[in-house]
């Protein structure tokens, strides 16, 4: 089994041990949204050396750990899965540890990287508005679909430019994508 060579950020020690068991990694744990200075300098310091991939539960507090890392830790790569990918057998909440081996694999070949502020393409309002993506009877589900297919996560109409702007992802990326989906479905 290939190693990554980044470190991967995941919540708990369950995350750890699905991850080890999907693939050879290295994790830090954030011990849950309780993310502290002391781990925020050991993420700075994996960084610094490996590389890091921040790989959170796609909830709300996932995403608030997402966030606290991006702003401390500049240049991080993000892996994303879906919310149904993360869906626990039995009862419990959504996350990494209810994933497949595969899923994971998957999750961690496709990363992102924060885009620089210069280089930021420019995703419009009226662009989302006209692909369906915000406003509309099936927005919701047409964002849920283009956010599995490009695995950024999740996102609500509001997060969604912000995600795609900050991973650069282009909008005839996003034309392209939506044509793949649709075609699928024909």
């Amino acid at each position: 089994m290939k190693k990554i060579k980044e470190i991967i950020v995941v919540e708990g020690r369950d995350d750890t041990r699905r991850v080890k068991e999907s693939l050879n990694a290295d994790t830090i744990e954030t011990n849950g949204s309780a993310i502290d200075e002391a781990t925020i300098e050991q993420i700075k310091k994996a960084q610094a050396n490996r590389g890091v991939i921040v790989f959170t539960d796609p909830d709300f507090p996932g995403e608030r750990i997402r966030k606290i890392i991006s702003q401390a830790v500049p240049g991080v790569k993000h892996a994303f899965l879906n919310r149904e990918e993360a869906k626990p057998t039995h009862k419990g909440s959504l996350g990494i540890e209810h994933a497949s081996p595969e899923i994971i694999r998957q999750s961690l070949e496709k990363v992102y990287t924060e885009a620089e502020v210069t280089s930021i393409p420019s995703i419009s309002r009226p662009f989302l508005v006209e692909m369906g993506l915000l406003d509309g009877p099936r927005a919701k589900e047409r964002r849920q679909k283009l956010g599995e297919k490009l695995r950024i996560g999740y996102t609500n109409g509001k997060q969604l430019k912000k995600r795609l702007e900050m991973f650069s992802i282009t909008e005839q990326t996003i034309k392209d994508t939506l044509k793949e989906l649709e075609d699928a479905y024909e």
